[in-house]
C-alpha cells in the first residue's frame, strides 16, 4: 500500500456511526487544477463524440461525482449502468435518485436471462467463490456482455478509474484509444480519495450510503464487503482471490470489452 492509501485509510479507525463525508473530505492542495482539467475533458469529449458518448457509471462515489458535473455543465453524455441482478438495494436505489435529482435518464442494460439460468443450474448461485474461471464466467454474462451493448454504436465511454484505486490502475491515462478505435475517457485518473468526496460534500452528491461502511468499491452483493484498517481499496473486492486476478474484464487492456 502507498503512503497517501495508508494515510486514507488510518482513519477507518475512528467509530462505524461516522460518514464517509466526515472520513475523507479533505482536497489535496492541487483540487481546483484538478477539476479545471476534468471539466475540460469532458467538455471537449462531449463536443468530440456529440450523442455516441456514454458514461458507465457504477454508481460509486467516483461515478456519481461524473454524474454530477455532467448534469451541472449540461453535457450531451447519455448514462448507463449495468444492472447485473446481484447488485445491494441501497445501489440500486440510487438509479431513481440519479433520475430525479439531475432529470436526466439512466440506461438500465441487464444480462440476459437465459444466459443467467443457464449458467446457475450448472453451476450453483454461488459459484463465483469456486474458483476464478467460474467467476469470471459469471462477470463476463452479467457485466461483459452488457457493456457490450451499451457501448454499441458508441464512440467514448467514460469510467470513474483512478490511479489510487489499486496498483493495477496505478498508471491509468485520462484518454485511451481501444482496439476498436473507441475512446476511453478517466477523466478523475489523478484525483485522490479525499478529492473524491470533497467534491461530494461541496455539491451535496447523492451517494451509496455503504460507503459510509467503509466499502470504497462497490459492486455485487456476493463479491463485495467493507475493508479494514490499512487494506486497499479494492481489497474487499474479490477478496478470496489473488490481488493481480482482480478486475472483472471490464477495464482489462489486453481484450476489448464488446469482443471478451
Amino acid at each position: 500500500m502507498t503512503a497517501t492509501n495508508e494515510a486514507t485509510f488510518s482513519s477507518l479507525a475512528a467509530p462505524a456511526t461516522a460518514s464517509a463525508i466526515a472520513l475523507y473530505a479533505r482536497p489535496s492542495e492541487d483540487f481546483s487544477t484538478k477539476l479545471d482539467a476534468t471539466i475540460e475533458l469532458l467538455k471537449a469529449a462531449a463536443e468530440d463524440h456529440g450523442g455516441r458518448i456514454v458514461q458507465a457509471t457504477s454508481l460509486g462515489a467516483e461515478d456519481m461525482v461524473i454524474t454530477d458535473l455532467i448534469a451541472r455543465l449540461g453535457l450531451d453524455v447519455a448514462i448507463g449502468t449495468l444492472e447485473t441482478g446481484k447488485l445491494h438495494a441501497q445501489t440500486l436505489a440510487l438509479i431513481p435518485r440519479i433520475e430525479q435529482r439531475y432529470e436526466l435518464p439512466v440506461e438500465r442494460y441487464l444480462p440476459r436471462e437465459e444466459q443467467v439460468v443457464h449458467f446457475v443450474r450448472k453451476n450453483g448461485e454461488d459459484a463465483m467463490y469456486a474458483s476464478l474461471e467460474l467467476r469470471k464466467g459469471c462477470c463476463q454474462i452479467r457485466k461483459m456482455e452488457p457493456l457490450g451493448r451499451m457501448l454499441d454504436g458508441r464512440t467514448a465511454w467514460i469510467t470513474g478509474l483512478r490511479r489510487e484505486q489499486s496498483n493495477n490502475r496505478g498508471t491509468v491515462a485520462f484518454i485511451e484509444s481501444e482496439p476498436t478505435g473507441r475512446t476511453k475517457l478517466n477523466p478523475l485518473a489523478d484525483w485522490t480519495w479525499n478529492d473524491v468526496w470533497h467534491y461530494i460534500a461541496q455539491h451535496d452528491v447523492p451517494y451509496n450510503p455503504l460507503h459510509d461502511e467503509f466499502m470504497p468499491s462497490i459492486g455485487c452483493e456476493p463479491c463485495t464487503r467493507a475493508i479494514a484498517v490499512g487494506e486497499d481499496f479494492r481489497a474487499g473486492r474479490w477478496w478470496w482471490e489473488d490481488e493481480a486476478a482482480k478486475e472483472c474484464g471490464l477495464h482489462v487492456k489486453k481484450a476489448d470489452p464488446v469482443a471478451a
